[in-house]
């Protein structure tokens, strides 16, 4: 007699073969294991969009105020606001930085009249902000009021 009939006696009465257990998994336990992981890479996906946003939102602010402080310090030591973004580069900034929003040079400078210094002879730039139209999903602010 068979180990495995000699276990379960029933199948030796029965004239029955014993089921043979194979090493395999079946249809549902694999469907199961793939909705898990696909609902896993699912929330990875999201959680990266997210920090890739605030990585960008993050390098959005940083520019804005290294191209404020440029434009400050060009009209102090011009004593004249710039007239283009294009006059902060090379002396003030290395290159006009690309927004990391809309990915282009689309900067939305706000040329006004006010003088910053009394020696001050011409206006022109004072501000910048970003060309973007999108708004902030953390802040709930457009890009183009930073």
């Amino acid at each position: 007699m068979k180990k495995s009939q000699s276990r379960n006696p029933l199948f030796a009465l029965a004239g029955h073969k014993p089921p043979r257990c194979e090493g395999g998994f079946t249809l549902i336990e694999l469907m199961i294991v793939m909705t898990i992981i696909l609902i896993l890479i699912g929330i990875a996906a999201g959680n990266y969009q997210r920090s890739v946003l605030r990585s960008r939102e993050a390098v959005l602010k940083q520019d804005l105020q290294e191209m404020r402080k440029a434009i400050d310090n060009f009209t102090m030591d011009k004593q004249a606001a710039p007239q283009s973004l294009d006059d902060l580069a090379p002396q003030y900034l290395h290159v006009i930085p690309v927004d990391p929003i809309t990915n282009s040079k689309d900067w939305v400078p706000v040329v006004d009249s006010v003088v910053l210094t009394p020696d001050q002879a011409s206006s022109g730039i004072t501000d910048v902000h970003s060309a973007s139209d999108k708004v902030s999903p953390f802040e709930n602010t457009p890009y183009n009021t930073w």
